[in-house]
């Protein structure tokens, strides 16, 4: 009974860390986001992946509105880093980041405030000609 209660436990744990999914489009494409909503998903981001989907990106969400600062620790390939307004605009962006070979890995700061930072493979945002400005659907309410 009380190996029966510590797994129960265990699977609910893991349950509760499951990655959360939604659907955002950008220029009416649907990209499927893994929502990063809390400190440790913040940290890990999309760390140690070997690639990633043209249609996939990492949705951080934060609680304000504040200069996101984002690195590429461990992270295995390049990525178009897109800050968000809480209005769902882009507010600021850098295109094609590599991955970090060395330490310390140098910040990427926004330039303006931001609610959401989205992660997509490298090179998408200016192949969809992406610009400061432009509205991001995120059908999320935070």
């Amino acid at each position: 009974m009380k190996k029966l209660f510590f797994l129960l436990l265990a699977l609910a744990g893991l349950l509760a860390a499951a990655d959360r999914f939604v659907t955002i489009y950008i220029q009416d494409r649907p990209f499927m986001a893994e929502i990063a909503d809390t400190p440790e998903k913040h940290s890990r981001g999309l760390m140690f992946r070997r690639s990633i989907r043209d249609n996939f990106g990492m949705l951080f969400v934060f609680a304000d509105d504040e200069y996101r600062s984002f690195w590429m620790k461990n992270t295995r390939i390049s990525l178009d880093i897109i800050y968000l307004n809480r209005g769902q605009q882009i507010v600021d962006m850098y295109l094609s980041v590599p991955p970090c070979c060395g330490d310390p890995c140098p910040a990427y700061v926004s330039k303006f405030p931001a609610r959401y930072v989205l992660e997509i493979k490298g090179g998408l945002a200016k192949k969809m000609n992406l610009k400061i400005g432009d509205k991001i659907f995120l059908p999320i309410d935070y």
